[in-house]
């Protein structure tokens, strides 16, 4: 059943960016299951899907992660971490390979695909690769306020994290030569009774002042 238009904007008030996690509480399999399809669901332009997401799960390497995050700790105090990486390139084989899954997907003939492939070449032609990437990283931003929004409908907190050298992150992941970097992070799981800013009124400027009616 869908959700009310009221329990959108609980879920809203719900969240905020959680600075001090409960290490001593995990977010169940199911629950993640969930949260891990919300990420698959995300839009992306053209639906071309430019990213991977990778849940750390090792301790070890989370230590590692925690040292480039200046010392949050979030990246090892909360149930999930997930990094979300961006396509370096959109280069003419990952457009086909998503005109390919779109094919299947849809019973559509790939001939009949053929004028959006070629829109989407076409734009992406008029990119470099500095420009590619940066595009493709913006997309991730679109993935990162679903991720946190369907999170807050389960009563799950979350952190984003932006404040990480995306290099060591790369570095310690592996990425480096592998198509993706790192773009930004998320820490998931629930807050801890210490953290004096679940409380805190959320301080947005008012709606007159940010929405404009033409």
């Amino acid at each position: 059943m869908p959700s009310t238009p009221d329990e959108l904007l609980q879920a809203l008030n719900f969240r905020y960016a959680t600075k001090v996690f409960d290490p001593s509480k995990k977010i169940d399999d199911d629950t993640w299951s969930k949260i891990e399809t919300s990420l698959i669901l995300a839009p992306s332009s053209f639906g071309l899907q430019p990213w991977k997401f990778f849940v750390i799960k090792s301790d070890e390497v989370r230590e590692k992660l925690k040292a480039a995050s200046w010392g949050q700790s979030q990246v090892t105090d909360a149930s999930h971490l997930v990094v979300l990486a961006a396509r370096t390139d959109l280069a003419q084989e990952d457009i086909d390979s998503w005109v390919t899954r779109l094919s299947e997907v849809q019973g559509t003939p790939i001939e009949n695909l053929a004028g959006l492939s070629g829109v989407i070449s076409s734009f992406s032609g008029g990119m470099d690769s500095a420009t590619k990437q940066a595009w493709n990283t913006r997309q991730l931003y679109i993935v990162l306020g679903q991720l946190m929004t369907s999170a807050a409908f389960m009563e799950i907190d979350t952190c984003p994290l932006e404040g990480i050298s995306a290099a060591d992150y790369d570095e310690i992941l592996g990425l480096k030569e592998s198509g993706y970097a790192t773009g930004v992070a998320c820490a998931l799981g629930y807050r801890s009774a210490d953290d004096k800013y679940a409380l805190a009124p959320k301080a947005r400027f008012p709606q007159e002042n940010v929405v404009v009616y033409i």
